[in-house]
């Protein structure tokens, strides 16, 4: 079957189903060996056990040890320029080991290798880098390594991909929690976000495909299931058939799962309808992050969140108001172009209106071609460092404040793993999303068992096991 380089939609469909179907299970590089680290988001994360599935249907044996291996990949994100630079500093080392193992496949994949600057700049200075693909053309992934000849191979042609059912080939980092993807891609744009330009428009799964790969999960013994999307709650809208996610979430819910949590959520797309499935079903976790970004009205417009700093606590108000011990979290921006101190200071009094159970806080990194990158930005690093830490004190009380509030009390704890601060004991989360250290038998790792919270912290909880 003979292909052409330049396809529509439909056809980089049908070519990557082809690719897809027609090489998996053939173990034809059985005996190597792969590496791959990954950086960024837990979308990137999900896409990283793609990849391993895909390698291991294959033949390839995932290594734990980087220096000795047939195939090294670095699954890259784009949202911030720190995390470009954690990727090209650890080239320099990939460069070292290829030198001394010039059969060594070098692969560079995710957002990062989406941007056209980055894929021309790894063209000219970096052509030690073998093979480079894109977020949509992870199943052509087999195609490339079988196809390899020596000469460097870039892969990123399709900016919006397709909908490709990978049948639950994935090699997840649990066999307790799993992440499953009911979109890819974002409409939104948002004038600081790269996404809309890296994974490409909103595509969402088909209803039933979703609801397969979770039964599949629950009769497997999985505990836990994230539904995973850039704007997780603007499911179905791209659809045909007039489907929300709301409709989904509960769909999900009668299939028995135990817990059934999701990420990320937007202001914009959350209705009563949500508040209304979380509220009746026990197995949907009351935990929710909303990103808001900024407390001032005039960033959020520059930013083109399409919501107020009113209409955001009027529905965080409704949400805790009509979802029972529902924990909340968000996003916050820090020195955004043009924020002044007085919107600086609208977003601490945000912060302090809505007493947030937690928050990732980020100092504004522009990126190439957005909107946002254009703007004129005349704060210095300094000054958003101030404000950075400023904020990061306020949050802090709040979730020592949170924790503090169940201290004594009995939280019924997923436990995932042993603890990385106490080898003696194991870990887990609430229903809540609160990380609980517990004094238990490694036993009740992969059960759902009830805690007493005897310490809290900032940033954790400890407990013993209740019987």
């Amino acid at each position: 079957m003979k292909l052409p380089n330049m396809l529509n939609a439909a056809q980089r469909k049908a070519k990557a189903n082809y690719i897809y179907e027609n090489r998996i299970n053939q173990k034809i590089f059985s005996g190597k060996k792969y590496y791959i680290r990954t950086y960024g988001c837990q979308m990137n994360v999900h896409d990283t056990e793609e990849i391993k599935g895909l390698l291991e249907s294959v033949g390839f044996t995932e290594s734990k040890n980087i220096n000795k291996n047939d195939l090294i990949i670095l699954n890259t994100c784009a949202i911030r320029e720190n995390a470009h630079n954690k990727v090209f500093g650890f080239l320099g080392h990939l460069k070292h080991l290829k030198k001394n193992n010039p059969s060594l496949i070098i692969g560079l994949c995710g957002c990062m290798a989406q941007e056209e600057s980055i894929a021309k700049y790894i063209k000219e200075k970096h052509p030690y880098i073998d093979i480079v693909f894109g977020t949509h053309n992870i199943s052509e992934l087999p195609k490339m390594l079988e196809e390899y000849d020596g000469k460097q191979n870039i892969n990123v042609d399709s900016k919006e991909g397709d909908v490709i059912e990978f049948d639950n080939l994935y090699k997840r980092d649990s066999n307790i929690t799993a992440w499953v993807n009911i979109m890819y891609g974002c409409d939104k744009f948002c004038t600081y976000c790269i996404v809309p330009y890296t994974r490409g428009k909103q595509r969402s799964r088909k209803l039933k495909d979703i609801l397969k790969e979770v039964t599949e999960l629950k009769n497997a013994g999985y505990k836990e299931i994230t539904l995973l999307g850039q704007n997780v709650n603007a499911y179905g809208k791209d659809l045909e058939e007039k489907l929300g996610f709301s409709n989904l979430l509960e769909e999900v819910s009668k299939t028995g799962m135990e817990r059934i949590r999701f990420v990320t959520s937007h202001p914009w797309d959350f209705t009563d309808e949500m508040i209304e499935v979380i509220s009746k079903y026990e197995n949907i976790m009351p935990y929710i992050h909303l990103p808001v970004q900024s407390g001032s009205n005039r960033i959020l417009k520059l930013m083109n969140r399409k919501y107020t700093n009113e209409e955001y606590f009027t529905l965080f108000n409704k949400i805790k108001t009509k979802i029972k011990n529902v924990s909340i979290t968000t996003d916050i921006i820090v020195g955004f172009p043009g924020e002044t101190e007085a919107d600086f200071e609208k977003t601490l009094n945000l912060v302090k209106k809505c007493e947030f159970d937690g928050a990732f806080t980020f100092i504004f990194s522009a990126r190439e071609n957005t909107p946002a990158s254009k703007m004129k930005d005349n704060l210095s690093l300094e000054e958003k460092n101030n404000r950075l830490q400023k904020l990061n004190k306020l949050i802090n009380t709040y979730s020592k404040e949170y924790n503090l509030k169940i201290l004594g009390t009995i939280q019924k704890v997923l436990v995932t793993s042993i603890s990385e601060k106490d080898n003696n004991k194991v870990a887990g989360y609430t229903e809540n999303m609160k990380l609980v250290n517990i004094d238990a038998p490694i036993t009740t790792i992969g059960k759902i068992i009830n805690v007493e919270i005897n310490d809290a912290k900032s940033f954790s909880l400890d407990g013993v096991i209740k019987k």
